[in-house]
């Protein structure tokens, strides 16, 4: 299967086959939050041959005979509430070709109650407990369903571009900047942290007091030099990382998707919660294209953005007296993981 096939999935009773006892494929999860998506045409966007490392930030690997589809994303609705928001996987297996007749599978009958017995029964880990559950997921289980890539592996960077990936205006686009980034980092030209040492001023107890965010809000996010002199001497504000990725964003205007207050952490499997504020941004994902050894990576991870990184525009335009435009709520679903460290 290659990026722009159309498909659907294979009824409940031939997937249930091609499961384990753990509801996994080539430990693949297939999770509750896929449950939902049957009988429904889909196209499919990347095969998952340079996903990013994001428990031990090894490089990237790849995920054999399995693709993305649209921009289908965990709603966590089977993982006690995850607010993540990650990208799902499909195995090959798992799908069809679209059909262009009526449909007559019994989708909802006996095998989709098995199906869903069992998934719904592999969402914690095998050390979990009551008192501190942990949870599997595709997230947590990347490492186990995947091989590593080597970062300068010239094979799968074609790939990219044969297999539909990615168009031949990207694959340029990305391809001179690892050529010049990799030469100006072993040179001592070019750092890999958003901003330099001089930039990050480290006054991360002056931002004000967070008013909270409203999903649906329009914000801009702030510039480049306000953002950094937010953060520490290691480039965070209050634990949360400001990465690379996001500086394409600078100065974008976006709404807001959600404030994120739960999250599976991906090594331990276990629920942060978090007291601070965080949100994540409709169509704000990281691109894959300014950190070294993410390239290509189709995961489109949500970032975690603190607020004072971001501005209202009612502020904004109250300041300089503009009417702001009416909100809207949600957007382009199109994750540098965001994670507080």
């Amino acid at each position: 299967m290659r990026a722009g096939d159309r498909v659907e999935l294979r009824p409940p009773g031939e997937i249930l086959a091609t499961l384990d006892a753990q509801g996994s494929l080539d430990g693949v999860p297939f999770m509750p939050e896929m449950l939902g998506f049957f009988e429904r045409t889909l196209t499919i966007e990347a095969q998952v041959a340079r996903a990013c490392d994001t428990v031990n930030y090894s490089g990237v690997r790849r995920l054999r005979e399995t693709v993305l589809l649209d921009d289908l994303r965990c709603d966590g609705s089977g993982h006690a509430g995850c607010q993540a928001g990650c990208r799902l996987y499909w195995k090959e297996a798992w799908l069809r070709p679209a059909t262009k007749h009526e449909r007559h599978d019994d989708v909802r009958g006996e095998d989709f109650v098995r199906l869903e017995q069992l998934v719904a029964g592999n969402v914690h880990g095998a050390t979990s407990t009551a008192d501190v559950p942990t949870f599997r997921c595709q997230a947590t289980e990347l490492l186990r369903a995947s091989e590593p890539v080597g970062w300068w592996n010239v094979r799968s960077f074609v790939h990219e571009l044969t297999c539909g990936n990615v168009g031949p205006f990207r694959f340029v686009r990305v391809m001179t900047r690892i050529v010049v980034e990799e030469v100006g980092r072993r040179l001592g030209l070019v750092t890999s942290y958003p901003f330099c040492p001089s930039q990050r001023t480290g006054r991360t107890n002056v931002s004000p007091q967070p008013a909270g965010l409203r999903p649906g809000e329009l914000v801009q996010i702030r510039p480049k030099h306000e953002i950094a002199r937010t953060l520490d001497e290691i480039g965070k504000h209050r634990g949360l990382w400001f990465d690379r990725e996001m500086l394409a964003y600078c100065g974008r205007t976006a709404s807001v998707r959600s404030k994120v207050e739960r999250f599976i952490d991906e090594g331990s499997g276990r629920m942060v919660e978090l007291a601070s504020d965080c949100y994540i941004l409709d169509g704000v994902v990281c691109q894959s294209y300014r950190s070294a050894g993410r390239w290509f990576c189709p995961r489109a991870i949500y970032p975690f953005w603190r607020e004072c990184w971001l501005r209202r525009l009612e502020d904004e335009a109250a300041d300089q007296g503009v009417a702001v435009p009416a909100q809207r709520s949600g957007g382009s679903e199109t994750r540098p993981r965001r994670r507080p460290r």
